[in-house]
């Protein structure tokens, strides 16, 4: 009897172990797709100013982990940027610490973003080939659309060097019975933001479709691209959602560039896109339920914060520790500092500027500040003239928050570009301007702002006044010169007449006035000089800039105008910065920079004045014609209503 019911409890046993295969539907599938992007070179977790801290690698790699546990078939990708962002870049081009660090997290795929290219495409190359040098396990790097430019005269070292590492415009892998086809793509913005690369854009939809149809013919079941294009709430803006309907037969898009947070995927032509964030503050997961020749349901879908409450992988952290002992013993011995060297201790926040708000910013005017400090400190044989530095919204990469600020929270403010010496960080430049010019660089702050956030201008050396509804390109109403008394350091000051006052939050200024002939000095970083050049187009013609060197002459190549130390050695963005703070040692940021201190009023008044005083041509103009216009409507009308009156009434007869 026994044995009869061992028996029976057996079978029901065996039966119930195959109910969920005897359920499934024949050819079902689970995918699941772990994804990131624009992380930056986000090796270390960072603050958010409130005492918690967000990102890094060694708690990625713990979520990884998890995560695999519970999807065993589970691929890894990333799509793109995922250089450039803090001090552990600077052993892009002789480590590839990225791409190394990236491989010992187990991705599988990753596609270019353009700050790959910030060393341009022999950096790129170089890069490559320290990866392929380490012998260390990396990604596959997919690009369809990216190719070194045929007039590239490094084109086919760059192409060596990508065939050495395998780089590929797409790839099938096999996972859980599963054949998946990858691809990825540069978008048209992004290509735009890589100036130097010396690549060549193809047709981003074109190129896709290319991928698609020939990944399904080599037998790929489930289709991924990897964008490096993003999307927009502006629909003509999101590349990602124009390539989706422009392309049948992707099956998913993981969207990079545009460092969007989608809580929800974006569903376009049954192609699912998703978006986890920069700077490795989520890991993305999306799981998908399907079968052959059917259409996928979307089973899952989350964000998963990386944060302090995660433990750090072990492997990992060792592997950044080392990373950092290199920057130090590299990069930063030359600048007699170390990775997590406290410059200065700050008591209040200092916040990246607000998107697309017109107003002045203490970040942006300490980084002015240390540029013009970089000139009366580090610069060699600077000259003895009348000098505004300028820096942009779109160049300070992070906040300062309350605390002690080392070297690595300095240079991550002012993380981008290469110098000419082919390091990491713009270096500063000089160039001149005439007086009049300079009053243009404020119009451009007050006027191309609303239309490119990213241009807003912060500034030293200068104080100026403007109405956001005055008319476009004429909005700038006061503009003046200045020098701190004492610019530098709130300690007690000594005034021209001899005597003295005590520290205050503002130190008093000197002004003087522009005059429109005289020449002026300009001192900013690589990239926004390099943007001084196209103010002409960004204002339609109507603004522009001739950037000079210091006898008047055309700036030809701003390679000329680098500053330069006792030593030689190009003056960096981010060392000017470094420095600066270093000079405050323990006493502290000033408190000068708890506020923007009035060197830029914004106004948004509907005074009539102030609308129309001083105007310019643009606005003469501009009245003149909206008066004729007046005028001409005015007579228009009266000549309607005229003639409508002869019609209804008619021409008296004459009895």
């Amino acid at each position: 009897m026994k044995r009869r019911v061992s028996a029976f409890l057996m079978a029901v046993m065996l039966l119930c172990s195959l109910l969920p295969a005897l359920a499934a539907s024949p050819g079902e599938h689970t995918t699941t797709v772990l994804f990131t992007h624009d992380l930056h070179s986000h090796f270390l977790p960072q603050s958010d100013g409130q005492g918690k801290q967000s990102g890094g690698y060694a708690r990625l790699k713990t979520v990884l982990d998890r995560e695999r546990a519970a999807h065993p078939n589970a691929l890894t990708v990333d799509g793109g940027d995922f250089s450039i962002g803090s001090l552990i870049q600077t052993l892009y081009t002789t480590q590839g610490a990225e791409l190394r660090t990236m491989g010992a997290m187990g991705y599988d795929a990753a596609t270019a973003g353009n700050h790959e290219f910030d060393h341009t495409g022999t950096g790129f190359a170089s890069m490559l080939n320290a990866v392929v040098d380490s012998g260390d396990p990396s990604p596959v790097l997919l690009m369809a659309n990216y190719k070194p430019a045929e007039d590239n005269p490094d084109r086919l070292d760059i192409q060596r060097s990508m065939a050495a590492y395998g780089v590929q415009d797409y790839m099938l892998l096999e996972r859980g019975g599963v054949t998946y086809g990858l691809f990825g793509l540069m978008g048209e913005d992004s290509h735009a933001c890589a100036p130097s690369s010396g690549f060549a854009l193809g047709d981003v939809a074109e190129n896709a479709q290319r991928c698609v149809d020939a990944l399904k013919e080599e037998g790929a079941e489930f289709i991924i691209c990897l964008s490096h294009s993003g999307t927009n709430e502006k629909k003509k803006l999101s590349e990602d959602e124009q390539l989706a309907g422009a392309v049948s037969g992707i099956d998913l898009i993981v969207s990079g560039h545009t460092h969007t947070t989608l809580t929800e995927p974006i569903v376009v032509n049954d192609t699912y896109i998703v978006s986890a964030g920069p700077y490795c503050s989520n890991l993305g997961s999306v799981t998908f339920s399907w079968t052959e020749g059917g259409r996928k349901t979307l089973s899952d879908y989350h964000l998963i914060p990386i944060d302090e409450t995660l433990p750090e992988d072990a492997g990992i952290t060792t592997m950044i520790d080392r990373w950092k002992g290199l920057v130090g013993g590299t990069y930063l011995a030359p600048y007699g500092l170390t990775y997590d060297q406290v410059l200065t201790v700050s008591g209040f926040d200092l916040l990246t500027p607000e998107s697309g708000v017109q107003k002045g910013n203490p970040l942006g005017e300490l980084v002015a500040d240390s540029f013009l400090w970089a000139v009366n400190n580090l610069e060699a044989n600077a000259p003895d003239v009348p000098t505004v530095t300028v820096t942009a919204d779109g160049v300070l990469r992070a906040p300062l928050y309350p605390g002690e600020v080392t070297t690595s929270m300095a240079f991550d403010v002012l993380s981008m570009g290469v110098g000419s010496d082919g390091t990491s960080g713009f270096p500063l430049v000089a160039c001149y301007l005439t007086g009049k010019e300079l009053k243009t660089v404020a119009e451009v702050d007050a006027s191309i702002t609303p239309l490119i956030p990213a241009a807003q201008l912060y500034m030293a050396g200068m104080e100026y006044s403007f109405n956001t509804h005055r008319m476009f390109f004429n909005r700038v109403t006061d503009i003046q010169l200045y020098q701190y008394v004492d610019f530098f350091h709130s300690a007690v000051v000594e005034l021209p007449d001899g005597t003295t006052e005590p520290p205050a939050p503002v130190s008093p200024k000197f002004y003087s006035e522009i005059e429109d002939d005289q020449l002026y000095r300009v001192v900013t970083g690589m990239y926004s000089a390099q943007m001084l050049s196209t103010v002409k187009s960004k204002s339609f013609g109507l603004l522009s800039l001739e950037p000079k060197m210091a006898d008047g002459t055309p700036v030809t190549d701003f390679e000329a105008c680098i500053l330069r130390d006792e030593n030689g050695s190009e003056i960096k963005e981010w060392y000017a910065l470094a420095a600066y703070l270093q000079s405050f040692g323990e006493d502290g940021l000033p408190l000068r920079y708890t506020a923007p201190d009035g060197r830029k009023n914004v106004s948004r008044s509907w005074n009539p004045v102030e609308l129309v005083k001083n105007p310019n041509w643009i606005t003469v103009v501009t009245l003149i014609v909206l008066a004729a216009s007046a005028v001409a409507a005015f007579f228009l009308v009266r000549a309607l209503r005229y003639a409508h009156r002869r019609r209804r009434y008619g021409k008296k007869k004459n009895l």
